[in-house]
């Protein structure tokens, strides 16, 4: 896949390994857009980046935040070609405990920004990638989507994270 000239989704690329991979991306030749919920970290890294890159405030979970950021992106030349979601948030809660139950709430919103909101940039992203012309290798565009060991370990505290 040539980053050269390609357009890139960072979901969540406003903090952490977003915010590394948009840097990565961006140092390589890639116009970025950084989608993320925390506006002064995206403007911020948008502004030390300079020109190709751009913040589109935007939560993983909203389809239509995550359409406008799809958009910014594949109105490049060449359309969208890298996909890259990190966002996720995490947060550290026995199943039970002295205190009760896990909170179901902070489970289900757990799940739906890691799980489903990472659904929901793939198929956006894949959909607009489908409407590029193939590249040099025939390819139209690449997703990736990035997970900690977590999901294979286990830790305590981490059930909502982990799932």
């Amino acid at each position: 896949m040539r980053i050269d000239r390609s357009s890139a989704l960072v979901a969540g690329g406003a903090s952490g390994l977003g915010a590394a991979t948009a840097r990565r991306l961006h140092g390589a030749g890639a116009r970025v857009v950084i989608a993320d919920l925390n506006l002064d970290n995206g403007v911020a890294l948008a502004g030390e980046l300079g020109d190709r890159a751009v913040f589109v405030e935007a939560d993983v979970t909203d389809e239509s935040a995550v359409q406008a950021a799809v958009a910014e992106a594949a109105g490049a030349d060449g359309g969208l070609r890298i996909s890259a979601c990190c966002a996720g948030i995490g947060w550290a809660q026995r199943t039970t405990g002295k205190q009760g139950p896990h909170d179901l709430e902070v489970f289900s919103n757990v799940v739906r920004v890691n799980l489903i909101g990472t659904f929901n940039v793939l198929r956006l992203a894949a959909t607009a990638m489908n409407e590029n012309e193939p590249g040099e290798g025939g390819e139209r565009g690449v997703c990736v989507n990035t997970s900690s060991d977590a999901a294979y370990e286990g830790q305590i505290g981490q059930v909502a994270y982990s799932a």
